[in-house]
């Protein structure tokens, strides 16, 4: 099954700070995806306790930005991470200053690892999964990816799909690199589909990420609510072609979202490219 309907993704070039993510959200006009939700849930990505300035955790100004743009809505705000086999996410928010700017806003930030409300999902047509046990949160709240643009040794891009890996609650996660994570990506996307895909590029990460790569200035934020066009732009953006992807190519192949008809807003893709370097 593709997508007949023309994705549009914003891509802003802007110095750190809360304007370009106001931008992009507006590009997009964010408001439907949201709609009819009385929850959110920022899932950032915390796969180090090191801070937004080495390209491997999501920036506070980033996930504060969105904060700001989507309480003009009446929704409750969770920003929320789980912990992984080498990380306490505990320990990563306070070490970022996640959670210091969580408590300045008022909004609450969650391990997932420790929600005991947890319900049984099935996902049709599994690559690798037949089903997964998650927060029961996650599947009543709108979802917006706040994700990192980095490179990854296995994956090649950790983006906004791969982002949402991270909601399992299981600490172990390296079980799921066994069963094929790019199968495992697209499994997860089928049943948690974010709403909305926000990629912080202030300061990506090049070569031998997702942890131990380069950190590099970008200044850009890349936005959209189809997460297939988002992470194929943002690939693009990063000098790969997001076919070569696995799982990006295969989520557009079950539907997920669109991989070539994309609108780009803001921004020409030619005009903030850059090779980045692979490992």
């Amino acid at each position: 099954m593709f997508y007949l309907e023309i994705a549009k993704v914003a891509i802003v070039n802007g110095k750190r700070g809360h304007e370009p993510v106001f931008e992009a959200l507006d590009l997009i006009d964010f408001k439907p995806a949201l709609a009819g939700f009385s929850k959110v849930l920022i899932k950032v990505n915390f796969i180090t306790t090191m801070t937004w300035d080495t390209g491997a955790t999501t920036d506070p100004i980033v996930v504060e930005a969105i904060i700001k743009r989507i309480r003009t809505l009446p929704v409750e705000i969770y920003v929320v991470e789980s912990d992984a086999t080498m990380t306490n996410a505990g320990k990563a928010f306070e070490a970022t200053g996640m959670a210091e700017m969580c408590r300045q806003n008022g909004v609450k930030y969650l391990n997932l690892r420790n929600v005991d409300d947890k319900v049984n999902v099935k996902i049709p047509n599994g690559k690798s999964l037949k089903d997964i046990t998650i927060p029961r949160l996650a599947t009543e709240s709108a979802i917006i990816s706040a994700a990192k643009m980095k490179t990854h040794s296995s994956t090649k891009v950790t983006l906004g799909m791969k982002n949402m890996f991270g909601l399992l609650p299981d600490k172990f996660k390296a079980k799921y690199h066994a069963k094929g994570i790019s199968k495992v990506i697209v499994d997860i996307n089928t049943v948690l589909k974010p709403h909305l895909t926000v990629i912080d590029g202030f300061v990506a990460m090049e070569g031998n990420g997702p942890i131990n790569g380069t950190p590099i200035e970008m200044n850009l934020i890349i936005a959209g609510k189809d997460p297939v066009a988002t992470d194929a732009t943002a690939a693009r953006v990063m000098g790969i072609d997001p076919h070569e992807i696995r799982h990006i190519r295969e989520a557009h192949q079950k539907g997920i979202g669109e991989i070539d008809n994309v609108a780009v807003l803001g921004s020409k893709v030619e005009n903030v490219r850059r090779e980045f370097k692979r490992k």
